[in-house]
């Protein structure tokens, strides 16, 4: 058997969806005995033919020299590089239309690597507020200790705000990176990518360097959002999320030029966040049915937001389904995105007791942080996923003792919407 175009996505001038893309680019069945789907690379280590080219592929992998013509890149310690997640690498890459991808141990480990590789001592970070509790706590516990300070802002679309903010970046120190993540996690507050990737330009002319604009998009994913088309250098995930979609694994990536992954691949190899092969493979799994898991959480939620929003013990819907014409946040939205997404928050009439009572009473949806499962998972914000932010920075985010995540899953949704009526009851 010999090993076709395995890296083909063009037909007769047609490019391929990446949920077509999904079922065998990046794989060749010829490599691995004719096997459909690629095997689980389960070695720690990998076989030289010569002793020349195990020197070879390790100036490769290390980044000391470049391919060559006629050369190909192989394979020399699962720390480095391993079939199954190179696989995964090839495709998650499509779904951005990127040069390159990465994936690491968790979402978290993806974001800790990239800012790792891009900021140093002395630089400023510019970041979305709210972002991902675990990321607010990375930079502000974790990052400060290394010289590396922090200014975040509130309102991502307005640039009026973010100049000041700027300002006020500049005042510290060389900005090295612009972090945001939209939509906010759990508010779903919108940033203007087209404005960040501006704002990066402006300060480009202020200072030596242009800090490179990263987005998480872990809430809308590639599926409905492709933030490379609008200017970002970077886009990040937490693959446990949609990617993986099952709530049975732990996964990070991050996707853009060749040259910036490359340096950040560097990174990982140095501290060893990468993902282990069992979990690559459950996700090259899970990404051929992703777009379809996608599209029905996607209705549901529209669903269950649309009975919510007529429920008199609901205060408020923050779903991005419903934003009116004269919010500004709707010319952003449509512009950048192509759907909602399934994932989405709203306020109990009270605080802390009634949204307690109310989470305690559900049977369908799952009581549990995380989201992007096929099953429909609810929590409390406050006390969970942004516990470790200070309660007046929450206040100022709009995060209230009230607010209530759902992640709606594939389930009936006249189930899901009966479940959340008796609990409400």
């Amino acid at each position: 058997m010999k090993a076709k175009n395995y890296k083909q996505r063009v037909i007769d001038n047609r490019l391929l969806h990446p949920e077509t893309l999904m079922m065998g680019y990046g794989y060749s069945p010829a490599l691995s005995e004719g096997a459909l789907k690629p095997p689980i690379f389960l070695t720690s280590t990998f076989v030289f033919e010569t002793a020349q080219q195990g020197k070879d592929l390790f100036d490769i992998t290390s980044g000391r020299r470049e391919v060559r013509a006629g050369e190909e890149a192989g394979l020399v310690y699962s720390r480095f590089n391993n079939p199954n997640f190179e696989i995964l690498e090839d495709r998650i890459a499509v779904w951005d239309d990127a040069e390159r991808g990465a994936v690491f141990s968790s979402g978290m480990a993806a974001i800790a690597t990239t800012l790792l590789t891009f900021l140093k001592p002395g630089d400023v970070v510019m970041h979305s507020r709210p972002l991902y509790g675990g990321t607010e706590t990375l930079i502000r516990n974790t990052l400060s200790t290394l010289g590396i300070a922090s200014v975040g802002f509130t309102n991502g679309i307005s640039a009026a705000h973010v100049e000041a903010a700027t300002e006020q970046a500049l005042q510290l120190g060389s900005v090295g990176m612009i972090f945001v993540e939209t939509p906010a996690n759990p508010t779903s507050g919108l940033i203007d990518l087209k404005l960040m990737a501006a704002t990066a330009d402006a300060i480009a002319a202020r200072q030596v360097r242009r800090p490179l604009v990263a987005v998480d998009n872990t809430l809308l994913g590639p599926m409905f959002q492709q933030p490379l088309h609008h200017g970002v250098d970077l886009a990040l995930y937490s693959l446990t999320k949609y990617a993986g979609g099952h709530s049975d694994l732990i996964a990070g990536g991050v996707t853009g030029s060749a040259a910036n992954i490359r340096k950040i691949v560097q990174t990982r190899g140095a501290i060893g966040t990468q993902l282990d092969p069992n979990s690559c493979w459950m996700l090259l799994r899970s990404l051929e049915t992703l777009q379809i898991r996608a599209e029905r959480a996607c209705a549901n939620a529209r669903r269950l937001a649309e009975y919510l929003r007529g429920h008199h013990s609901i205060a408020r819907v923050d779903y991005l389904g419903f934003l009116a014409d004269d919010d500004p946040r709707k010319a952003v939205f449509e512009r950048q995105s192509t759907a909602p997404g399934s994932t989405f928050s709203f306020d109990i009439e009270g605080g802390e007791r009634e949204a307690f009572a109310f989470l305690d009473k559900l049977s369908v949806c799952k009581l549990a942080v995380s989201l992007g499962g096929t099953e429909t998972l609810i929590c409390h914000p406050a006390s969970t996923t942004h516990s470790g932010v200070p309660k007046e920075l929450r206040e100022e985010i709009g995060l209230s003792d009230a607010l209530i995540r759902i992640s709606v899953g594939i389930e009936n949704p006249d189930d899901l919407i009966a479940d959340l009526d008796q609990a409400l009851r």
